[in-house]
């Protein structure tokens, strides 16, 4: 959808290592899994696809699974899937370190330790942990499963909300699968992607250039 130079594709790397935390992505791998998801989308060859099986939580142990057989390089993926994503091996190494994720959960009980004013704040620890497969959970489950279909793209994929701002337009998903470049997620008058100014402004500030807009 966009580039950025090498710079600005550190920075944003290492902010995501941030912020993400213990539950931060490899982006090579993650990559992956999206472009195998969107070329057998629905299919058994689908990481994830909600249709074949029986919970959201063996759903999830799955892509969990082959997310971490191509974060650890224990599976070649297919040569069409490969290329073209940011690779940083010294931080994808070590970011995969179990003790690295406890670092950053025992850093968010600190924090929260230090500010909390309620007991019950605490009970939102969990989401601090788990943010990352929560997120992709509800995105992959909810979005070919509940929601309304604009195109027929041979798959199940459904728009569950047309204004999604908790997770920044990604439950838009049948439209994403009809123009799976495109950097706006919204099709109808209705509708409303959150990251797409966002982009807009990045791309006025010349931190990325927009290669193609839909």
């Amino acid at each position: 959808m966009f580039t950025m130079n090498k710079f600005w594709e550190r920075f944003f790397y290492g902010f995501t290592i941030f912020t993400q935390g213990a539950s931060f992505l490899n982006p090579r791998a993650y990559a992956i899994m999206h472009r195998m998801h969107h070329a057998y989308s629905d299919t058994e060859k689908d990481p994830h696809s909600p249709h074949f099986f029986k919970d959201v939580w063996e759903m999830t142990m799955q892509t969990k699974e082959i997310y971490l057989n191509y974060a650890k390089y224990k599976v070649e993926p297919e040569k069409a899937f490969r290329g073209n994503y940011p690779e940083w091996p010294f931080l994808d190494r070590i970011t995969n370190y179990w003790s690295v994720r406890i670092m950053f959960g025992l850093a968010y009980l600190a924090f929260y330790i230090y500010f909390a004013t309620a007991w019950w704040m605490f009970l939102l620890l969990p989401i601090h942990f788990f943010m990352g497969p929560v997120h992709g959970a509800i995105v992959n489950w909810c979005g070919h499963k509940y929601g309304y279909s604009s195109f027929d793209n041979e798959d199940h994929s459904r728009n569950t909300v047309p204004v999604d701002i908790f997770l920044m337009g990604e439950l838009m998903q049948n439209n994403h699968h009809k123009s799976p470049n495109s950097i706006n997620f919204a099709k109808k008058w209705f509708e409303f992607d959150p990251t797409y100014p966002v982009i807009l402004v990045l791309n006025k500030l010349h931190i990325i250039r927009i290669k193609r807009e839909f």
